[in-house]
């Protein structure tokens, strides 16, 4: 590691100590790196990244007040890495249980640059338990950062117990330069069903190296969505492993990119038991300087007969700037298999422009209409109603 490198990680770290050498000798990844080829991170070089303060909680429930939240049945909220104990609450079925501060990386997680991060600097954040047979509703966890030159590291467990059931609404914001780094490791045990959606709307001067991991037993679900809002280098990982025969696995995405900002959907899914699906869907629109990326990969082993993966990765082009990078991956060990792969990268249809524009709409109400009408598709994959409807609103327009 050359002495600008190393100096670099230093300052990035900002709290250096043994917990740090988990992070390895490499210092930032760089694009040489294949996982992050397309995601630099230079501009994280030459910041002395602190850890953020504490926040006043009268200012942190102002913010809190003024999102248009659907009912819910529970509201967690972070600030500055720190739980707001007087803003929150849960339903009565579920358990909170105590947070231990291990700085182990998961097994799913090995290896990977925001989870070794994550675990050198970590900071507790939600440990919750659904018991089983136990439905408990729709949760809405909010994590706000503000500051300059300030990091944090919030660290999430979710387990549902056999046959328990979970919506959780995870919305992170913030105003100032800063970087953040949740970790979410999620654990479904047999015929558990986890509907995750994930608003990304962080400070557009601002770095998130968000990753997820995802354990699912038999005849369970995991349905991921993320919508990728804001930051201006931002990447959202999800590791899933379909751990259990006839369960499935949803990693679907929308990103909207503008100015000269980067967003990275990353996902590997690994079929580790027969019998499974898993399907992603991401769509992008990308306007001005703005620059995309999908990393998605199917692994499939030996055992894992009878898979059924897809995978589908879209683009939009506003702007002849704009900048799309794709990368779906399939590696595959089975036979008897179904999995499939594609990519579409394009600008928007002139004939259907000029359809609506003969009809007497004006070009850019009929820019929106045909951006919103590609979006829509996606949003319609959310099972949730008030989950599908707060996505709707949250997308330029209003969909």
């Amino acid at each position: 590691m050359s002495e600008n490198n190393a100096a670099a990680w230093q300052a990035l770290t900002g709290r250096a100590g043994e917990r740090a050498a988990l992070l390895g000798t490499e210092g930032l990844p760089t694009r040489r790196v294949e996982a992050w080829h397309y995601t630099p991170l230079q501009s994280l070089n030459g910041v002395a990244w602190q850890a953020a303060p504490a926040l006043d909680e009268a200012a942190v429930k102002q913010r809190v007040d003024a999102l248009n939240l659907p009912a819910h049945d529970g509201l967690l909220v972070f600030a500055n890495g720190r739980f707001c104990k007087s803003l929150s609450h849960l339903p009565a079925c579920m358990d909170v249980q105590e947070y231990g501060d291990g700085a182990a990386v998961p097994a799913l997680l090995a290896g990977r640059f925001s989870a070794g991060l994550n675990a050198a600097l970590r900071q507790p954040g939600a440990r919750l338990h659904v018991p089983a047979k136990t439905d408990a509703g729709l949760i809405v966890m909010i994590s706000l950062t503000e500051g300059e030159g300030v990091s944090t590291h919030l660290h999430h467990s979710i387990t549902l117990e056999e046959d328990a059931r979970l919506s959780l609404l995870d919305i992170q914001l913030g105003e100032g330069q800063y970087l953040t780094n949740p970790q979410m490791d999620v654990h479904c045990a047999d015929r558990a069903h986890f509907s995750h959606i994930t608003h990304q709307a962080e400070s557009r001067e601002a770095a998130r190296l968000g990753i997820i991991s995802a354990r699912i037993g038999e005849r369970s679900n995991y349905d991921s969505f993320t919508l990728n809002q804001g930051g201006g280098v931002a990447r959202q990982e999800v590791v899933s492993q379909l751990s259990g025969p006839f369960s499935n696995t949803n990693v679907n995405a929308i990103q909207l990119v503008d100015g000269n900002r980067l967003n990275d959907l990353s996902s590997m899914i690994h079929h580790a038991s027969p019998d499974c699906t898993s399907r992603q869907t991401v769509r992008t629109v990308l306007s001005e300087n703005g620059q995309g990326v999908f990393q998605g990969k199917i692994l499939v082993d030996q055992i894992a007969q009878k898979t059924d993966g897809y995978q589908m990765n879209q683009a939009l082009l506003l702007s002849e700037k704009a900048q799309m990078n794709s990368k779906p991956e399939l590696e595959i060990y089975a036979d008897d298999v179904k999995c499939s792969h594609g990519a579409t990268v394009g600008a928007l249809d002139e004939d259907q422009l000029f359809y609506l524009r003969s009809r007497g709409v004006l070009e850019e109400q009929a820019r929106d209409m045909l951006v919103q009408a590609f979006l829509l598709e996606t949003v319609e994959l959310v099972e949730h109603e008030s989950l599908r409807d707060y996505l709707l609103k949250a997308l330029p327009g209003h969909v």
